[in-house]
């Protein structure tokens, strides 16, 4: 699956929702979260909905496990959007996957976003594209961490702090994560000749050696990781 060459790079988002979601499955709710309603809406469809929002996204492209028979009719009558049964075992492989099958031109934009973060405000996103698209590496939304931050460890009986870490220069990630189409390509080439896993895009611009922009991000764009999550998330949302 070709995109078509543009006279100027096109903006590609790509949704990796091949995951089960087992920290957020309890009880009833067994299953993908990237399914689950929130506020009369899947959360993936939330999520794709708000990449559609920004007019400068060519296409956003959502990267399902093989055999997934949900996306297409959840995703159904939205513009601009295709469904890629290419899903790898880790994050990593399905947006690596996708890449290799929709082949973009090298100096095309990719943004990568989490399905499980349905809150993505649309004045974030436009201030991630407009300071990325004047910069060699790209970048990725995140917060600076305002809490005090412990490192644990486990003992007889139970985690224990180990040490309190400085809070200073420290960022939580958040997604969009917005790259060049080649440097992200090379970018996941190092790591797999390396045998590094790196559980986000700017992991693995990281360690083929560039340094992603830190663009400030949203509360309401945290992620939705466990149970109680829902219950914030569809107040926030509906």
């Amino acid at each position: 699956m070709s995109l078509p060459d543009s006279a100027s790079p096109a903006l590609i988002a790509i949704v990796p929702a091949a995951g089960v979601g087992l920290r957020a499955s309890r009880g009833s709710h067994a299953g993908p979260k990237q399914y689950r309603q929130i506020a009369g809406k899947t959360m993936l469809r939330w999520s794709v909905e708000a990449l559609l929002a920004e007019r400068r996204i060519t296409r956003v492209v959502v990267a399902v496990a093989p055999g997934d028979g949900l996306a297409d009719a959840v995703l159904s009558g939205l513009p601009r959007t295709a469904v890629l049964a290419c899903g790898g075992e880790t994050r990593h492989e399905t947006v690596a996957n996708a890449l290799d099958t929709l082949r973009p031109g090298p100096r095309d934009w990719v943004l990568v976003h989490d399905a499980a973060r349905p809150g993505l405000p649309a004045e974030a996103l436009a201030r991630l594209i407009d300071t990325c698209l004047q910069d060699a590496v790209g970048g990725l939304l995140a917060l600076p961490v305002a809490d005090t931050v412990k490192e644990g460890e486990v003992l007889a009986g139970g985690s224990r702090v180990a040490r309190t870490l400085s809070r200073e220069n420290l960022w939580q990630a958040q997604t969009p994560q917005m790259f060049r189409a080649g440097l992200l390509a090379e970018a996941f080439a190092t790591v797999t000749r390396e045998g590094f896993a790196p559980t986000d895009e700017a992991g693995a611009v990281e360690a083929a050696g560039h340094r992603p922009l830190l663009v400030p991000g949203a509360m309401a764009n945290a992620k939705v990781t466990w149970p109680d999550d829902f219950a914030w998330m569809e107040r926030w949302l509906g």
